[in-house]
């Protein structure tokens, strides 16, 4: 652990008791946002707990599932996954091929989490959607998670400063007032917030679900909706509650002009 992890996590305990503290994610990053004719056409999954904007991480188990959707039929990956390392903790990877045009919906189900500083453990069923030679047919549809994010945006071809909405599913009904937090991907770690308020963004979904959030900077956000099971987990023989979280990741596009010649 370097300084600067072992600051934050200090900063994080601290945080724990007497106001904010950073947020959870369940990550699922592919190589490419997109997939095109010029591009791999292997797609490497990242799958990781960590800490997006402090770019600290958590040791991940093994998920309890890994799948991916597209054309309305579901394929199993879990068997795909290797032993990996994400911000210096144990996580996961896996590849896909893609060999068809359509739109491919990744998604994740961990194994909870026990999480000391708020005496709960954390379930985050985790999703991200990857387009292919130009289909984008199903970007809105439904998994079947517990709890999910419903895009009602596009869920990619956004350029940073663009609007992203999505409705919140909880047991496949609309979830009002739910609370969804945000963070970006500091993967090059330039990004610095001012103050503590400011790594994690936070909104509420409407009387319908809805939440609307911009992203102001270019790069992967991730939005978890989050609730609280309805049953609990024992550890240590006691009864303790169970945050669950509906994850999606979405990439925003930097805006580009063309270069005219001798400019």
């Amino acid at each position: 652990m370097n300084k600067k992890q072992a600051a934050v996590l200090a900063m994080a305990a601290v945080l724990a008791m007497s106001g904010p503290v950073f947020a959870h994610f369940g990550m699922l990053i592919p190589s490419q946002a997109t997939v095109s004719k010029a591009d791999p056409k292997t797609v490497d999954l990242q799958v990781s707990f960590s800490h997006p904007m402090e770019m600290i991480g958590m040791d991940m188990a093994k998920p309890k599932a890994l799948g991916v959707m597209a054309g309305g039929s579901k394929e199993d990956l879990l068997g795909t996954l290797k032993p990996a390392q994400v911000m210096g903790k144990a996580a996961w990877s896996s590849q896909f091929n893609v060999k068809k045009p359509g739109v491919y919906i990744f998604h994740m189900e961990p194994e909870p989490y026990w999480e000391p500083a708020e005496d709960s453990f954390i379930v985050h069923y985790t999703k991200v959607v990857v387009p292919a030679f130009g289909d984008e047919e199903g970007w809105d549809k439904e998994v079947g998670l517990k709890i999910e994010i419903v895009p009602l945006a596009r869920p990619f071809g956004l350029y940073a400063g663009n609007v992203f909405q999505g409705v919140v599913m909880l047991d496949g009904k609309k979830l009002p007032y739910a609370e969804v937090e945000v963070e970006f991907y500091n993967k090059d770690e330039k990004a610095e917030a001012p103050t503590e308020y400011m790594v994690t963004q936070v909104v509420k979904s409407d009387r319908n679900g809805v939440f609307t959030y911009a992203a102001p900077k270019a790069g992967w956000w991730g939005f978890a909706a989050l609730a609280t099971a309805d049953s609990k987990m024992k550890k240590d023989g006691k009864e303790k509650a169970v945050e669950i979280g509906g994850v999606i990741w979405v990439y925003f596009h930097d805006w580009q002009t063309k270069k005219k010649l001798g400019v």
